[in-house]
């Protein structure tokens, strides 16, 4: 039984050890051959040889550089796509309504198509992260707003706080995109 687990524990060679170590010593034979190549090559045919990689890896640098500035250009032309796509349909919506307008002889009916016209846009620009400024009555805040002129203040609790809004304010995605005129009260 002994004799069996030697011979279980012998290892013969097998057919692949013999490729690989083939392989090996023709990987290391085309190692010297090109050892020897450049060995072989004169200073100047070296300099060439050098020159010419330089070159092409310039080129493709260069290459590089002009695409990725001409595909961040096409990004920043097509980058409001998508909210010029969803304004559209208010567009539309306008159009139908100044047709309407002109036909129609009751203010009312104006009004309130106008209105839901609003109410459609500001709902397409909130999906797209627009929020309107609530500045009326809050303290005045440089950051948020633009002081357009001061007024001596209604009541005395409205002392340094927003009286009037000439033009609201907007943030994108929490960020200000345009800060609110006010009137602010002193």
């Amino acid at each position: 039984m002994a004799d069996k687990k030697e011979d279980l524990v012998k290892e013969e060679p097998l057919p692949d050890d013999e490729d690989t170590k083939k392989e090996k010593s023709e990987e290391e034979g085309s190692e010297e051959e090109e050892s020897a190549s450049e060995q072989e090559k004169t200073p100047e045919e070296q300099i060439t040889e050098l020159n010419d990689r330089f070159l092409r890896l310039y080129s493709e640098f260069d290459n590089y550089k002009r695409r990725t500035a001409k595909e961040r250009l096409e990004l920043f032309k097509t980058a409001a796509e998508d909210i010029i796509v969803s304004l559209l349909p208010v567009l539309d919506d306008f159009d139908r309504a100044m047709k309407a307008a002109e036909d129609s002889k009751d203010n009312k009916d104006v009004k309130e198509g106008m209105e839901l016209i609003k109410n459609k846009l500001m709902k397409t620009l909130a999906q797209q992260g627009l929020e309107p400024m609530n500045s009326m009555g809050t303290p005045f805040d440089t950051d948020n707003h633009e002081a357009i002129t001061k007024i001596p203040a209604p009541k005395k609790k409205l002392k340094g706080k927003v009286v009037d809004v000439i033009e609201k304010g907007f943030f994108l995605n929490g960020k200000v995109i345009r800060h609110a005129k006010v009137v602010v009260g002193s």
